[in-house]
């Protein structure tokens, strides 16, 4: 019998944050414009959770399919590769936690979608978000295995996460929001690339070839730097366009941590030390998202 902790170890609810940045800046953003709905928001953040632990369930079944997954491994423990959750167990896991985040996401649509071509247009995404979270490293040619893992993030945690979340709370689209939603889209391929980093010469023996794996621990320390620096300007141009009144500025309060993790990878040595800075990166971008939906609703 599996223990419950083998389960949450899984879940790798550490990721959450992340998913939850997208959802959160796409809800305030909405709110600025007072067409906020609860019910809205809370099956949004039901589906883009449900999402996020079939991502990593496909994750951990997929890497141990394919090899990556070692006693060489740094960070935290993979439960397929362990033995802690045998591969079956895992394969019905996935299937559950798919069917859940359909149905979550078909009660999202019913609740806020008004017209069928953008009924069938989400459901697309939805499907389409679907598949991105197993095909990362499950299946004949995974692309996270061929260094698309930063795309698939940029797009999913940030554009779709952001603007999704926005239409369906408004109706609308505004081209501005791209900002905002880049620069969630930029931190999470920062903490992906902090993971990566740390697995660099384990992914490079399993043929992952990560970013990381392809520029070399230099040129990804670089890469990272460009991604942080990057999402604070956006979101600096953004309030600057949108500029009412102080308040707006308290996400910057952020930029010790941004600051302090850029340091870490710098002059970080060894590439395990890294791990406990993901999760950092991610209550990071998390905070961020919050300190400025709260200036901007003061």
């Amino acid at each position: 019998m599996i223990e419950v902790s083998s389960w949450l170890a899984a879940f790798r609810l550490r990721t959450l944050p992340l998913s939850l940045s997208s959802i959160l800046m796409g809800s305030f953003l909405a709110q600025m414009q007072q067409k906020f709905d609860w019910n809205i928001f809370i099956f949004t953040i039901l589906t883009t959770i449900l999402l996020q632990i079939l991502s990593n369930l496909a994750n951990d079944y997929g890497d141990f399919v394919n090899g990556a997954d070692t006693d060489k491994r740094e960070g935290e423990a993979r439960m397929v590769a362990s033995g802690k959750i045998l591969p079956l167990q895992m394969r019905n896991a996935i299937i559950l936690f798919a069917t859940l985040s359909l149905f979550s996401g078909l009660t999202l649509l019913y609740l806020a979608v008004k017209t069928w071509a953008v009924f069938w247009f989400f459901l697309g995404l939805g499907v389409l978000c679907m598949i991105a979270a197993i095909t990362y490293t499950v299946g004949k040619r995974p692309y996270g295995y061929m260094g698309l893992g930063d795309i698939s993030v940029f797009l999913f945690f940030g554009i779709v996460g952001v603007c999704g979340t926005y239409y369906l709370h408004t109706q609308l689209l505004n081209f501005e929001i791209l900002l905002p939603a880049s620069a969630c889209g930029l931190l999470a391929t920062g903490v992906l690339n902090l993971n990566n980093m740390r697995d660099i010469q384990t992914d490079t023996l399993a043929g992952k070839r990560t970013i990381p794996s392809r520029l070399g621990r230099k040129n990804a320390t670089i890469y990272h730097i460009f991604l942080l620096i990057t999402s604070i300007i956006l979101m600096i141009i953004y309030t600057f366009l949108q500029y009412h009144q102080w308040s707006q500025w308290i996400f910057l309060f952020v930029l010790p941590l941004i600051y302090h993790n850029i340091y870490i990878v710098i002059y970080t040595i060894s590439n395990k030390d890294l791990d406990p800075y993901l999760k950092r990166l991610a209550i990071t971008s998390l905070l961020l998202v919050v300190l400025f939906g709260i200036g901007n609703l003061i």
